[in-house]
């Protein structure tokens, strides 16, 4: 019961369940439109960002929020020239991210080298007021414009064609979601690391589709997958002084396999019988 009382791990709990509210809307809609390496991608360019503000003496989640906006464009642009082979844009610009990110890294190393690794791995002590309260204000948003645009969504996440010829505003609707998907790793990266923000944000999802085939049900299991996983993973980070990140995942991981091996279980042994 100690750790409650610490100020830095408050807020870490405050910020997991933030988190917990956004993964699973992203991470399902990421997982429909087959754009799962985008988190991925996302959370390497991100790594620019960071490299710049450290250069520049700035809060570098300010510049990877800049950098990610800017990438919301990009990326969708590039996803509309090569069309028929999306995961092109996807390597494109994750080759180009760790390079900026590389070369502005190199230009000062003395300010840039221990800094960037409570990025890369993340750490529980580092998140602020001010990244707790953006990742709150940005859990309302993602969840309020899920709400409202729940059906459109749900059109576009299956069939593009279809919402274009509805008049839906997909290029628009394309950025938003590319841009809210790369914030809402900006923000998470100083708790759980560049290197694992992607499977935190995909996971919760992909074992809530096991678990339903409804696209309401998917996100409320998520959410509470989510926030098991989260909290967890985190209480693991402070008992055994790991990295945050790789305690929640291999928690998402356990109960990934946990969820496969009960569902073949009772797939196998209560399966209706064949007439035959």
């Amino acid at each position: 019961m100690e750790m409650f009382f610490h100020g830095f791990m408050q807020r870490a709990f405050l910020a997991s369940l933030s988190i917990s509210i956004i993964a699973p809307i992203l991470g399902l809609l990421l997982i429909l439109r087959r754009q799962s390496l985008m988190a991925d991608t996302l959370s390497h360019v991100s790594l620019a960002g960071v490299a710049l503000g450290l250069l520049l003496g700035v809060n570098p989640t300010w510049t990877n929020i800049f950098i990610i906006m800017i990438l919301a464009v990009i990326l969708e642009y590039l996803r509309t020239i090569y069309r028929s082979y999306s995961e092109l844009s996807v390597a494109l610009l994750m080759s180009a991210g760790m390079a900026i990110a590389l070369f502005l890294m190199s230009l000062d190393q003395a300010k840039t080298s221990v800094n960037i690794t409570q990025f890369l791995f993340g750490s529980i002590v580092t998140i602020s007021q001010e990244q707790l309260i953006l990742l709150v204000g940005l859990s309302a948003i993602v969840a309020l414009l899920y709400v409202i645009f729940r059906k459109p969504l749900y059109v576009l996440m299956f069939d593009e064609d279809t919402a274009f010829t509805a008049g839906l505003p997909i290029k628009r609707i394309s950025i938003l979601f590319n841009a809210l998907t790369g914030v809402t790793i900006a923000v998470a990266m100083p708790i759980v690391g560049a290197l694992l923000v992607s499977a935190i944000i995909i996971l919760p999802a992909a074992i809530a589709l096991r678990i339903s085939d409804c696209f309401n049900g998917v996100i409320l299991i998520g959410i509470f997958i989510a926030i098991s996983g989260m909290n967890s993973g985190l209480i693991l980070s402070y008992l055994y002084s790991t990295p945050p990140g790789a305690s929640i995942t291999l928690v998402f991981i356990a109960i990934f396999g946990l969820t496969l091996i009960t569902k073949t279980f009772f797939t196998h042994f209560f399966k209706k019988p064949t007439n035959g």
